[in-house]
């Protein structure tokens, strides 16, 4: 049995395209794995907090020397963890907003990197702990930036590829909506995009 967390960042909902797309690679693993489970966190609905003096004191303090004002840091941290760690794939939502991922998903990304459950140090640097899971990223974006003269400004899949890696996640794969805002998309360009989705 599989377990799936769907991961959606998009404050525009079932119209999103980036939830759309998400929601067909979720169609297509449930259909190699028919006994799979789907968890959802749609992160707008949760009012995430921003990362802060508490949550760090309370991510590097041993558990030994934590006080009731740490756990009731680690709340939200350790729920989503909880959810992170339970998952063998994750399915990430990543709408483009002024050239990043929206403010919910690196909220998102704050609360779950963790020295000592999601990555740890030892004498030769950095090792990464969620080496056995794989990611699905649904990109979405106004316009065209896998390629042409607007790559240069993609700074969701780069970054998202990168802070998967650094905890450990490599077996990456991109998926992508571009030119959402071009008239013919949702009569042409969409269903082309669906079409091709091959896991």
């Amino acid at each position: 049995m599989k377990k799936i967390l769907h991961v959606i960042s998009s404050p525009k909902g079932n119209d999103s395209y980036s939830v759309k797309l998400g929601k067909t690679i979720i169609d297509k693993l449930i259909a190699k794995f028919p006994d799979s489970i789907v968890m959802e966190r749609v992160l707008v609905n949760d009012d995430l907090p921003a990362l802060n003096e508490s949550h760090i004191n309370a991510f590097f303090k041993p558990i030994e020397q934590r006080e009731p004002a740490d756990y009731e840091a680690l709340h939200y941290s350790d729920m989503l963890l909880e959810e992170v760690c339970a998952a063998d794939f994750l399915v990430i939502g990543a709408p483009m907003y002024n050239f990043g991922i929206h403010s919910s998903l690196k909220a998102w990304i704050d609360l779950i990197v963790r020295v000592g459950i999601t990555f740890k140090y030892n004498e030769h640097g950095r090792i990464g702990l969620l080496t056995d899971k794989t990611a699905y990223l649904a990109a979405a974006s106004g316009s065209v930036y896998s390629e042409g003269p607007m790559q240069t400004l993609d700074f969701v899949v780069p970054y998202l590829k990168a802070i998967l890696g650094f905890m450990g996640i490599t077996d990456i794969h991109v998926f992508r909506m571009e030119g959402t805002v071009r008239p013919n998309f949702q009569s042409q360009g969409y269903p082309k995009v669906i079409a091709a989705i091959e896991l």
